[in-house]
């Protein structure tokens, strides 16, 4: 008996040691990942705050380390002042250029075609040309869509725009402004902004709150165009069950509200839920998953203080009525760009997310488990780089730099 039992522990622990140290086969579906090396987390920099977490895992998760070889490759630079990458149903890339057109690269960064013909943007401070989708039939119609700041009277202000894409040409076909974020305001920061169809055709529009304390308080106010999500129809309107359409003294655009600046959005591939990334003050970027009328809390709660040091209102990081975010970071890691891995190529980082970091200067790979952060890893850090935008095509990332330098990431 004795014997009997030694042997079925024998077999109880070579089963235990031989899967691996993390090993998750979640419903979820957010991914079955083996990184062999759980590590501390990869924040080691003391906090702006004393701020507490919510809940366990909302900041400073375990690091985690990619064990299937892969490589980084630059292979295009000098793109000028790039801020967005997306990829044409092809393989070619098209590439926004803050100063105000856009490039097509090849899949192996050898420079296509020089886009001209667009409405003249403001690119002072934080403004240009931003952001660029495509139309869910681009390949029929050609159409795109791109945010951009514009001059409005003493002041700016976010907009979005659509054209074809005349490749003939290099021109941009029958532009035309379809939306405005207003109020315009007298600042060059915190005009978001990303852009992202959802499946039934509708465009989600971010945008910031323009930094200045005029344009702050306006991220809790509904008739107000400033910190908000919206979503609206091919034309600009207010999109079909939008959560305030039928409501007085609101904008019938918006989605959701309370935000800050948000340059990063993602349609979740297992949940089918929108992903946003944003700019905290100092401290406090955060991951959210927004949902239709949710106010996401900016500036009433925050985990971040003003620039200076100061509290930021009364200081709280709780409200009944606001979201919390799925996860945060203090110190700041400002993102920018981000998209889910849809591939398998590389196993453990399928369905996990991938955000470009400005100021922090590296790429950050969460791992997703339940709607929750799970794991942490920085990529590219060596690059000593501000990633403004990450992109997925077939089995690969693209990442633009501040520097005007084109990454791709593969496995080798």
């Amino acid at each position: 008996m004795q014997a009997i039992y030694f042997f079925c522990l024998s077999a109880i622990l070579f089963f235990v040691y031989s899967s691996g140290s993390v090993h998750n086969n979640s419903p979820s579906g957010h991914g079955e990942y083996r990184d062999t090396t759980k590590i501390p987390p990869v924040e080691t920099q003391k906090a702006n705050t004393s701020y507490q977490p919510a809940f366990k895992g909302q900041t400073r998760v375990a690091g985690i380390k990619t064990v299937t070889p892969y490589k980084v490759e630059k292979i295009a630079e000098k793109l000028g002042s790039p801020w967005a990458v997306i990829p044409l149903p092809d393989g070619r890339l098209l590439i926004t250029e803050k100063t105000g057109y856009m490039q097509i690269y090849n899949a192996n960064g050898v420079l296509v075609k020089k886009i001209t013909g667009f409405p003249k943007v403001d690119n002072g401070g934080q403004g240009g040309m931003l952001d660029v989708a495509l139309d869910p039939g681009f390949t029929k119609n050609k159409t795109i869509y791109w945010s951009f700041s514009e001059k409005n009277g003493d002041g700016n202000l976010m907009a979005v725009a659509k054209g074809q894409l005349n490749e003939t040409s290099a021109k941009i076909d029958n532009p035309v402004v379809i939306f405005r974020a207003t109020p315009a305001l007298n600042s060059g920061l915190h005009f978001g902004s990303r852009l992202l169809f959802d499946k039934e055709g509708n465009l989600f529009v971010s945008t910031g709150e323009r930094s200045i304390l005029e344009g702050r308080a306006q991220a809790q106010l509904l008739q107000s165009g400033l910190g908000k999500i919206f979503k609206i129809t091919k034309d600009g309107k207010p999109a079909p069950g939008n959560p305030f359409i039928n409501q007085k003294n609101v904008m019938p655009e918006i989605f959701a509200y309370g935000i800050r600046n948000s340059q990063s959005l993602d349609i979740n591939p297992v949940t089918g839920e929108l992903w946003e990334a944003e700019f905290g003050p100092r401290g406090g970027d955060e991951v959210n998953i927004i949902k239709a009328g949710k106010n996401y809390g900016w500036p009433v709660i925050t985990y971040g203080i003003e620039y200076g040091g100061s509290a930021i209102g009364d200081a709280i990081q709780q409200k009944a009525g606001m979201e919390q975010p799925v996860y945060y970071w203090d110190p700041v890691f400002s993102p920018s760009g981000m998209t889910f891995y849809k591939g398998n190529t590389i196993p453990e980082w399928k369905n996990n997310l991938f955000i470009g970091g400005l100021s922090s200067a590296h790429i950050a790979r969460l791992v997703i488990v339940n709607n929750k952060v799970v794991g942490e890893e920085r990529l590219l850090a060596d690059k000593n780089e501000r990633f403004r935008d990450v992109a997925y095509h077939n089995e690969m990332l693209y990442a633009v730099t501040d520097n005007g330098n084109l990454y791709r990431i593969s496995k080798k």
